[in-house]
């Protein structure tokens, strides 16, 4: 059984207990209901006498009418609960096949870029060779590289989230290395901003998030910060342990976050009604980049957060679980 079936399993059960337990209130709501019309018209101490008279207008003895009723009320639960699972599970099942079409699509546009990216870094990888290290080129390319590189990591990592179950077991992955080379290539973006972006706090950590995810999430916040600082300013990146996790967090000197609640922009194309970190339109949007951010992490168990914002800048922090 796939992930997406077992999460339709888990979602038809939620659902079926949710009715189940409606059910069983009503049901022992209609016992209460009959037990209440017994006692107002058989005295409690000859209801529950066994030796003792019957009413004459009762065929049959209180204590009886109460197990029938039980029987009753049971069997009712537990065909209400049959029932209600049936029902969810069917009701369920077209969410079922949505999530194996989009894991679908994505694994097929996974491998379809798969060789055109290989064949990029090949043609580049020929072009470096034939480059002499006096060459002004030699620097540029080496740099073309190493995006070609990123960009396959990216790919091979959307390939294994759309995977039911991962292949092997993960490996602890250094994040310093990661943060670097995130930061390396979006300063080129940043200096055609007049924006510096500084990598502070460098505390060593390791996470069992693959690099290409974590690299994924970095450039997006770093991208989102560089949308909103405004010229002049210092873009901050610092990674830090907090409470056995590792804390990436991405600093601007912006305006702070308006026009919408902060926790809101990590919502798939949230807009603002006003400018934010004073930058953007009046009616700024934040596209998926943060929304794809939080799901990555929420992912391997961490979280994404503004953790502070203010007319002297956003910050938003990655709490990712630390290697054991």
């Amino acid at each position: 059984m796939d992930a997406d079936a077992r999460a339709v399993r888990r979602a038809a059960r939620v659902v079926g207990a949710q009715i189940t337990v409606a059910s069983a209130i009503l049901v022992i709501g209609v016992l209460v209901a009959a037990l209440v019309f017994v006692l107002r018209h058989i005295p409690a101490a000859k209801l529950f006498d066994r030796n003792g008279p019957h009413e004459t207008t009762i065929d049959i003895g209180g204590i009886d009418i109460l197990m029938a009723g039980i029987v009753i009320g049971v069997v009712a639960i537990l065909l209400a609960a049959a029932m209600s699972i049936f029902a969810t599970r069917r009701a369920v099942r077209p969410l079922g096949d949505a999530l194996r079409s989009q894991r679908a699509f994505v694994a097929d546009a996974s491998h379809e870029l798969r060789t055109p990216l290989a064949v990029l870094d090949a043609r580049l990888q020929l072009l470096q060779r034939g480059l002499t290290p006096q060459d002004r080129s030699t620097e540029i390319v080496s740099e073309l590289r190493q995006d070609a590189k990123t960009l396959i990591e990216i790919v091979n990592d959307l390939l294994v989230s759309a995977e039911a179950v991962p292949n092997g077991d993960p490996e602890p992955v250094a994040v310093n290395p990661v943060a670097v080379l995130a930061v390396n290539s979006m300063r080129v973006l940043a200096a055609d901003k007049h924006v510096t972006i500084s990598l502070v706090d460098t505390t060593q950590l390791s996470t069992m998030v693959p690099p290409a995810s974590i690299h994924r999430c970095l450039v997006a916040l770093l991208d989102n910060a560089l949308d909103f600082a405004p010229p002049g300013s210092t873009v901050t990146v610092s990674l830090t342990e907090q409470k056995g996790m590792a804390r990436l967090a991405v600093r601007d000197e912006g305006a702070g976050i308006q026009g919408i609640e902060p926790a809101r922009i990590f919502d798939r194309f949230a807009r603002s009604g006003s400018s934010v970190d004073g930058g953007g339109t009046s009616r700024t949007g934040f596209g998926i980049g943060l929304s794809l951010v939080r799901d990555t992490v929420e992912r391997v168990g961490g979280r994404a957060t503004v953790s502070a914002t203010s007319a002297q800048g956003t910050e938003i922090e990655l709490l990712i679980p630390l290697a054991r």
